[in-house]
C-alpha cells in the first residue's frame, strides 16, 4: 500500500511541475508580446497654436531584439529619437530639403524633423518626404508659422520673416525634452549624433550650446557695432542651437529688467519691448542679450561646428576646422546661391544633387574636390580642403558601419 501511495504522491508532483513549466512559457510569451510593439510619437502644441500642427508620421528603423538564449534577463531598450527643427519661409523649400537630405546619409540613430513652414510650403514638404519613406530613418511633423496672438504682428516683422519663430519652439514642442534648432542654409558634414552628444556634456546649469558669431574679435560685429548687452568677448551665433528644453521650460533668468527672475514664456515679450529699437539681427540679439545676463546657462562649442564665411572670407580664423575639418556648413548672407563664396556653393550644389544611392554618395567626393579646386582665387577657396576632409570620413564611416546600423 505503501509503494502505491509513493507513487500516487510522485505523480501529483510530477503533474504540478509540468503545470508550473507550461505557465512561466505563457508568461514568457505574453511579455515578448507586449514588448513588440511599438507607437508613434505625437507632438504637443502650444494652446495658442492657431489650426494645431498639421502632421505626417513617417516609422523609424527597426529595433533590436534580443536573441532567445537571453530573453529572460534582458529587457528591450527603446531606440533614442534625436530631435531635429527648422524653420522654412519664403524660396526656402530647396534649401531646406538639402539640409534634411545631409542629415539623414550620415546620421545612425533616427531622426525626428519638427518643420514649422508657411502654408504654401506644407504640400510640397509633404510630397518630397513622403518620396524618401523607403528609408525608414526618420519620422517629420509639419507645423504653420504661428505666434502668441496678443503679439503676433510685432513677432513677425521681426528682423526676417519667421525668424523669430525659433524663440517659441520650447512653449510648442513641450512634450520633447531636447531639440537641435538649425537654420535651413545648414549642411551635416557628419552624424547629426555627434552634435547630439554634447547634451551629455552639459553641466547641471547649462541649457544651450551654440557657437560663438566671431573667432576673430578685429572682424567681430557684437564687440564693434552692438547697442544692446551680448554674450562673452564677441556674442554667439544662432544658427545652430542645442536644447534641452525641459530646463529652458523650468529655469527662472536673470534680467536687466525687473529684480525678479523670469520663465522663458515671460521673458520674450518684456526683452523685445525694450531693445526692439537697438536690435539688428533680431531673435539672435534677444538670445544674446538673454545669455549675457546667465551666462552659466551656456555650452559654447567650438565654430567648426557652425562654420561660416566669416570664419575664412577674410582669411582663415577657425583653427578647429583647420585641424579636423568643417563639420557643419552654415552657407549664411545667401552664399549658396550667389558666386560671392563659390566654395560653400560647391559643397551644397554636390549634396543638393546626391541621391541616397551607395554608388552616388561614394562617387560624390571626387568631383566636389575638383569644384573646390577651382575655387582657390578666394580666400576660402584657399582653404578647400577643410569642406572635405571630414566629409571624406563621414563617407568611409558610413560604408564601414554594419547594414543594421545604416
Amino acid at each position: 500500500m505503501r509503494r502505491y501511495l509513493r507513487i500516487v504522491v510522485l505523480c501529483l508532483a510530477c503533474g504540478f511541475c509540468s503545470l508550473l513549466y507550461a505557465f512561466s512559457q505563457l508568461a514568457v510569451s505574453l511579455e515578448e508580446g507586449a514588448g513588440g510593439g511599438g507607437g508613434k510619437p505625437q507632438a504637443a502644441v502650444a494652446s495658442w497654436l492657431a489650426g494645431g500642427g498639421r502632421s505626417t508620421l513617417r516609422g523609424a528603423g527597426p529595433v533590436a531584439h534580443p536573441s532567445g538564449s537571453d530573453r529572460y534577463n534582458l529587457k528591450i531598450q527603446p531606440v533614442e529619437k534625436m530631435h531635429l527643427a527648422v524653420v522654412a519661409c519664403g524660396e526656402r523649400l530647396e534649401e531646406t530639403m538639402t539640409m534634411l537630405k545631409s542629415a539623414i546619409i550620415f546620421s545612425i540613430k533616427p531622426l525626428q524633423f519638427h518643420i514649422f513652414a508657411e502654408d504654401q510650403l506644407h504640400q510640397s514638404f509633404k510630397g518630397r518626404l513622403d518620396s524618401w519613406s523607403f528609408l525608414q530613418t526618420f519620422n517629420y511633423t509639419l507645423y504653420p508659422i504661428t505666434f502668441p496672438s496678443e503679439n503676433a504682428a510685432e513677432w513677425k516683422k521681426l528682423f526676417k520673416p519667421c525668424a523669430s519663430q525659433r524663440l517659441f519652439l520650447p512653449l510648442i514642442l513641450k512634450e520633447v525634452d531636447s531639440l537641435l534648432y538649425v537654420d535651413t542654409d545648414i549642411l551635416f558634414l557628419r552624424p547629426v549624433d555627434d552634435i547630439w552628444s554634447f547634451l551629455k556634456k552639459f553641466n547641471s546649469t547649462q541649457i544651450a550650446a551654440m557657437a560663438p558669431e566671431h573667432e576673430e574679435p578685429r572682424i567681430g560685429w557684437y564687440n564693434r557695432f552692438a547697442r544692446h548687452p551680448y554674450y562673452g568677448k564677441t556674442g554667439v551665433n544662432s544658427g545652430v542651437m542645442l536644447m534641452n528644453m525641459t530646463r529652458m521650460r523650468r529655469k527662472y533668468f536673470k534680467n536687466d529688467m525687473t529684480t525678479v527672475r523670469l520663465q522663458w514664456g515671460d521673458i520674450l515679450m518684456p526683452l523685445l519691448k525694450k531693445y526692439k529699437l537697438n536690435i539688428t539681427w533680431g531673435d539672435q540679439d534677444l538670445l544674446n542679450i538673454m545669455f549675457s545676463h546667465n551666462p552659466e546657462s551656456l555650452f559654447v562649442f567650438p565654430c567648426q561646428w557652425n562654420y561660416r564665411p566669416d570664419h575664412c572670407i577674410y582669411g582663415s580664423n577657425c583653427q578647429e576646422a583647420e585641424e579636423d575639418g568643417i563639420f557643419i556648413l552654415h552657407g549664411n548672407r545667401g552664399v549658396y546661391h550667389d558666386d560671392k563664396q563659390p566654395a560653400f556653393r560647391a559643397v551644397y550644389e554636390a549634396l543638393r544633387n546626391c541621391s541616397f544611392e551607395d554608388d552616388n554618395i561614394r562617387s560624390l567626393l571626387k568631383p566636389l574636390e575638383l569644384e573646390l579646386q577651382k575655387t582657390v582665387h578666394t580666400y576660402c577657396g584657399k582653404i578647400y580642403k577643410i569642406f572635405i576632409k571630414q566629409l571624406a570620413k563621414s563617407i568611409r564611416d558610413l560604408y564601414a558601419r554594419s547594414p543594421k546600423e545604416k
